[in-house]
């Protein structure tokens, strides 16, 4: 999986990069138009306040900027921010540390927050509700609680899976916001504006020839970018321009909507051995050779969200746009099954 280049998760060694390219003001964040202008009431309305922020959950699909935001909001208020992540605090100890080193106004960002331990969450409840601390000093008969005053900071939490958040860590943040998949124009804004900081001549159709295969998120846009970059060194003349970036893309096999070899081989396997489903998670898995979770969290939410498949009672299905993508003639009595699992599952819904 690490070597699929429209993956939307961070690859290693691509940390150092993304810090280069990330926006330090909220002028200069690209996207989000909603989200941003509400961030911006939050964070006036706290400094004319002279409080710390509320504790805020960024929660969407990888690589939309969810770590990028929580370092705009410490710039925008002149905070500190110190970075950890939910499987990195494996123990209470970890995190009462991470706390007692926090200042007035500080900011603590949490990666994949869903993913705390459970006896570190509990710990964590009177930290974001109470500003204190609850340890146990001793062990047996003489053991006794301790509470320790903690300096008001803000919690910025981002989740991948906000679903399996638990509801008293949900409840406890004062502002949860989305974070939506872009549209190729503002792809193509950040592609332009990644090109320029990392001096890559760039026309602006080929940087929207890039944004528009880029899946919506701009970590594969800023990859693609880089790519695109090593074929115009070595094949062209160092400028990316039209031509030159669909050449290279379609080298990388990836095509005009962003899918690339895997994806069309699974698309492909359900309409060829399986006529077009229904089809087990199992039974796909096996035929692909693909892990079931990694169909699930890593191949169908992109097939979903194209309106490509349809998870079905009785299995994964392709619909009318998955065969018409692959140039495949969508037999008459397809429509009509393809109707009725849909029934079926409405149904039972109802």
């Amino acid at each position: 999986m690490e070597d699929r280049l429209i993956t939307s998760t961070r690859k290693r060694g691509e940390a150092d990069i993304e810090l280069s390219l990330r926006p330090k003001a909220i002028s200069d964040y690209v996207g989000q138009e909603k989200l941003k202008a509400n961030l911006l009431v939050y964070i006036k309305a706290t400094k004319q306040r002279n409080e710390p922020l509320d504790h805020l959950l960024l929660y969407g699909p990888p690589g939309l900027g969810k770590t990028t935001l929580a370092h705009i909001v410490a710039n925008e208020l002149n905070a500190q921010i110190k970075i950890t992540s939910g499987p990195a605090i494996d123990r209470a100890a970890d995190l009462a540390a991470i706390l007692t080193n926090l200042n007035e106004g500080d900011i603590i960002f949490i990666d994949e927050i869903h993913r705390l331990n459970r006896a570190v969450e509990e710990i964590l409840y009177p930290a974001m509700e109470d500003f204190a601390l609850d340890i146990i000093v001793g062990k047996g008969p003489g053991a006794r609680s301790v509470r320790i005053d903690l300096p008001r900071f803000t919690l910025i939490g981002a989740t991948t899976r906000a679903g399996l958040l638990t509801s008293p860590l949900r409840d406890r943040f004062g502002m949860l916001s989305r974070l939506e998949m872009y549209n190729p124009e503002e792809l193509a804004e950040i592609v332009l504006r990644s090109a320029q900081l990392l001096n890559i001549p760039i026309e602006d159709t080929a940087g929207y020839e890039i944004a528009r295969r880029s899946r919506g998120t701009p970590r594969v846009a800023n990859r693609l970018l880089k790519r695109v970059r090593d074929f115009a060194e070595v094949l062209g003349k160092g400028f990316i321009d039209d031509e030159l970036a669909k050449m290279a893309l379609d080298r990388m096999d990836i095509d005009a909507i962003g899918l690339d070899f895997n994806d069309r081989r699974i698309l492909t396997t359900i309409i060829d051995k399986f006529d077009g489903g229904p089809v087990g998670l199992e039974t796909l898995s096996a035929s692909t050779g693909e892990e079931t979770t990694t169909l699930e969290d890593v191949y169908e939410p992109y097939f979903i969200q194209l309106g490509f498949i349809s998870r079905t009672s009785r299995g994964r299905i392709c619909l009318p746009l998955a065969y018409k993508h692959l140039g495949r003639e969508l037999p008459t009595e397809k429509i009509e099954q393809i109707s009725i699992f849909n029934q079926e599952d409405t149904n039972e819904e109802e």
